[in-house]
């Protein structure tokens, strides 16, 4: 026994001697991380227990939902595919396949790509059978393409590859995107350094990889807003244009990029100090809302090691099935444009719909999606009055 344990102790302190000091491009930050102060709704609240779930079975990975203006629902899945249901989320076609991962989606009603221009095509895609053009919208789906880009799909299906890079550096993980009122395209990187396999790793380290991006559709360019985030990752865009949000995953917060007025060019905390994750991040107009998706709630274990970056980096090289895992619970916020938060749902059931990665209003609907359940799923919109 004696025997045992010396060689248990030696293979311990022989791991954690690799995992300090093994070079490694695995480089952690330390940070303060500040307690919650949003407060916890109750849990298994009504209206995210009672979400309907659309397209059940279909694909894995809804992430994003997005609406056109002839109410149809589109849902981007790990399989690369985006499909197209119709309003009551039956009848699911491929519209069109990226062979990447679409995560964020938006529609625009206006060009996203300069007239002058020929842009690149991507040579693989496969799209939906067209349809005559009368019958479909005027809009393009844009889409954040976690291994392709800043995409752009036309009506019939056709994909165009609007970015791949910014600054000389090439997207790693491209992550959510919003449109403005005038056809500008907001988009973020959520790592430069992690893709999506590793995004973990990213969150791990706290190194401040992220960007939040402008697309011009005029001129084609990509402008970097802000850079250094920690996981930037879902987008939306004010009613009036007047500024830009853009959750830092990695830091429980929601940054503010102010697109016009004395303060253009400048960035605030819109809401702080989240009780977990934010995710997607999208604004209702009928609502007058920004409805904010938490991918899980806060876990205790990565928040003690905030700044023990020695403690991140043995974490770090331990078997996944020994790393903090985020709990199954689903979580949904609305938060007025002066920040006040007057939705916060839970719901911690086994079979709760959980993560929820996205959160779209539709007139007094909300769509959730996820990153890896087999559908998207559909929930009455919440109202004070409503809300536990």
């Amino acid at each position: 026994m004696k025997n045992l344990f010396t060689l248990i102790l030696i293979a311990l302190v022989a791991f954690v001697g690799y995992a300090l000091f093994w070079p490694s491009d695995f480089m952690p930050q330390p940070w303060t991380v500040a307690p919650a102060t949003t407060g916890a709704a109750p849990v298994r609240s009504a209206p995210l227990a009672q979400a309907e779930r659309l397209g059940e079975g279909t694909a894995v990975g809804p992430e994003d939902v997005a609406v056109d203006n002839q109410g149809r629902l589109y849902a981007g899945y790990e399989d690369g595919t985006i499909r197209r249901f119709d309003p009551d989320g039956g009848n699911g076609e491929v519209f069109a396949t990226t062979n990447g991962r679409p995560l964020g989606l938006a529609f625009s009603d206006k060009p996203v790509a300069p007239a002058d221009d020929e842009p690149k095509k991507e040579p693989t895609a496969t799209t939906a059978q067209a349809q005559p053009a009368e019958q479909q919208p005027p809009q393009t789906l844009v889409v954040a393409d976690a291994d392709k880009g800043l995409l752009a799909i036309n009506p019939a299906g056709d994909i165009t590859i609007l970015a791949s890079g910014a600054e000389g550096r090439p997207f790693k993980f491209t992550d959510d995107v919003d449109v403005g009122r005038d056809g500008t395209i907001y988009f973020t990187d959520a790592s430069s350094k992690y893709d999506r396999h590793a995004y973990r790793s990213d969150i791990l380290e706290h190194g401040g990889h992220g960007r939040l991006m402008e697309y011009d559709p005029a001129t084609g360019t990509v402008t970097v807003l802000l850079g250094g985030l920690q996981f930037a990752n879902g987008v939306a865009v004010s009613a009036d244009d007047a500024y830009v949000l853009v959750t830092e995953t990695g830091s429980y917060r929601v940054l503010r990029y102010w697109l016009s007025g004395d303060k253009a060019g400048q960035s605030d905390i819109f809401i702080d100090r989240l009780p977990g994750f934010p995710d997607g991040v999208s604004h209702g107009l009928d609502s007058d809302t920004f409805w904010v998706a938490l991918f899980a709630p806060r876990n205790r274990l990565l928040d003690f090691t905030a700044d023990k970056p020695w403690l991140r980096r043995i974490i770090f090289h331990l078997p996944r099935a020994l790393q903090p895992e985020p709990a199954h619970i689903a979580g949904v916020m609305g938060i007025k444009p002066n920040g006040t938060v007057v939705t916060d749902l839970r719901d911690d059931r086994e079979g709760a719909f959980a993560p929820i990665t996205s959160v779209e209003e539709q007139g007094n609907t909300l769509y959730l999606g996820s990153l890896s359940a087999d559908a998207f799923a559909r929930m009455p919109r919440p109202t004070p009055e409503t809300t536990p």
